[in-house]
């Protein structure tokens, strides 16, 4: 097993240790959240849901104008080789990042970056966020940026929102936040997409202020597949406080129960049914499903 400080991170084609891998204080993403990026699983050495990721970065960076010069061919081969030489093949988190690239000084000018963007991936051994027995919300006094501010379909590196949210959670006590949108509908978590159940159907708020999480159209798709009743559309907070189950998605969190939001019991305050039914569905799909890495098995010392 190695040690945190012996793994290695890509950095525009080289593989190095933590302590040496550094992007310049002149790089847009370090002065100002100037990126987009991928949170992606690896599942018993396949790369889940690749393809549905490295499409959302390519949308995000044209949406920016970033200009990512390498293929998608290029882009796996680069996360297959982060993940070989760390032999991380399971319970694995890949945080793929491309920054508009350094500036000739400071400045929000993107006229100001000279030559190619830079490409950063990260591989960690990292469980579900949360505890799959449930989480506790408190709502936000921050409100989702709707489309006419900052579209959700970016999947951009300025998480100040997020992170403002994550901090009255954490004064509360509770392990997330949730966020409603400017006409105080619920928007989603500060890191997750939510799901409420009422009367054996499924409800989840339109992406009009949230972003359409890929677990979350995995969550539609296959929930819809197997039969059961799903709905976007706009969700109140008293629905929330009202409905039988809530949940949460997304590719860190995965599916988690929600058992309390602003001191109020959901449910009968542990996952329910259906929660516990998609969580089966997910585990399913994720169990034999994915890119996968060539050579993880012999590589891989958990497999051998």
């Amino acid at each position: 097993m190695m040690s945190l400080a012996d793994f290695l991170i890509y950095i525009n084609g080289q593989l190095l240790p933590r302590s040496e891998a550094r992007v310049s204080v002149f790089d847009a993403s370090f002065q100002s959240g100037d990126n987009v990026w991928e949170g992606i699983r690896v599942y018993g050495g396949r790369v889940f849901e690749l393809k549905a990721h490295l499409d959302r970065l390519y949308d995000s960076a044209k949406a920016l104008e970033i200009r990512v010069p390498w293929g998608a061919r290029e882009l796996e081969e680069a996360i297959f080789a982060t993940l070989r030489a760390n032999h991380l093949y399971d319970e694995t988190h890949v945080r793929l990042i491309v920054t508009r690239g350094e500036r000739r000084t400071s400045g929000i000018n993107p006229n100001f970056v000279e030559g190619g963007p830079t490409l950063v991936i990260i591989a960690e051994r990292k469980p579900p966020l949360f505890d799959k027995r449930g989480v506790r919300l408190v709502t936000s006094s921050l409100r989702r940026p709707m489309p006419d501010s900052l579209s959700p379909l970016i999947h951009h590196g300025n998480q100040l929102n997020s992170i403002l949210a994550k901090l009255e959670a954490n004064r509360s006590g509770v392990e997330a936040a949730l966020l409603l949108d400017h006409h105080g509908f619920v928007a989603e978590a500060d890191s997750a997409n939510l799901f409420l159940v009422k009367g054996g159907e499924i409800s989840t708020p339109l992406a009009s202020a949230c972003l359409a999480g890929i677990t979350r159209g995995l969550v539609i798709r296959e929930a819809r597949g197997e039969g059961l009743p799903v709905v976007e559309r706009n969700l109140s907070l008293a629905e929330v406080y009202a409905a039988d189950e809530v949940f949460l998605t997304g590719t860190l969190v995965e599916i988690v129960p929600v058992i309390e939001v602003d001191g109020r019991r959901i449910g009968a305050g542990k996952p329910g049914p259906m929660t516990l039914r998609v969580s089966s569905l997910y585990r399913r799909i994720t169990g034999n499903q994915g890119t996968p890495v060539p050579d993880a098995v012999a590589a891989s010392p958990e497999r051998a």
